[in-house]
């Protein structure tokens, strides 16, 4: 197959398998949308994508176009090879209903957690092994004062990044249900991926425009 398409439901996940040299393409399809990404190496669960190794490697809290994602055992896992919007997060943790029920008295609340764990599961992953997230178009800047902030996105309709694989992996895309405090401009919608043998550079120039 050259290239599949799926969609994220709003406020829901899913998961997919994709081989060493595909690309895959995430779009926020209605714009200031957060999804929260994860992946491990469909050969070695134990190795899984890490901010905190892919911080070390970067010397940053953000990453562009060029930059390598790093895993767990110091390997590059996926790299960055197109962003039209520039903004996204490597430092705050997926939500889950703990955080709905103690900061928000919600119980029973969907979360990045669950949405994460659904497809995860039946390939192995666990509640325990699951990685830490990117968290693709959320708006988290540092203040001057060290403070981390979240914050409604940036990103309209159609923003993307693209990743090429640099192994094979299991990866998951949460649409981040919050729909309480800002973060996505309090509207949950959907997102789409597509997954691709080839990419030709067609938005390669959005992220300078």
């Amino acid at each position: 197959m050259c290239q599949s398409t799926l969609t994220v439901p709003a406020g829901h996940g899913k998961t997919f398998e994709v081989k060493k040299g595909q690309f895959i393409t995430v779009t926020d399809t209605g714009g200031q949308q957060a999804a929260d990404f994860v992946a491990v190496n469909a050969d070695d669960l134990s190795e899984k994508l890490s901010p905190v190794h892919t911080r070390q490697h970067l010397r940053s809290l953000f990453f562009k176009p060029g930059d390598a994602l790093w895993s767990s055992e110091n390997r590059p896992m996926l790299r960055i090879v197109a962003d039209t919007i520039g903004i996204h997060d490597a430092n705050v943790p997926a939500c889950d209903r703990t955080r709905f029920s103690v900061d928000f008295g919600v119980e029973g609340h969907r979360n990045c957690v669950d949405n994460l764990l659904e497809g995860m599961k039946a390939h192995g992953v666990t509640y325990f092994s699951l990685p830490e997230p990117f968290n693709l178009f959320q708006n988290g800047p540092v203040t001057a004062d060290g403070r981390m902030e979240v914050t409604d996105p940036n990103s309209k309709a159609g923003d993307c990044i693209v990743f090429e694989a640099l192994c094979d992996l299991i990866c998951a895309v949460s649409s981040c249900p919050q729909d309480i405090i800002p973060g996505n401009g309090l509207q949950v919608t959907p997102i789409d991926i597509q997954i691709s043998n080839h990419y030709h550079g067609e938005i390669q120039h959005a992220v300078n425009a």
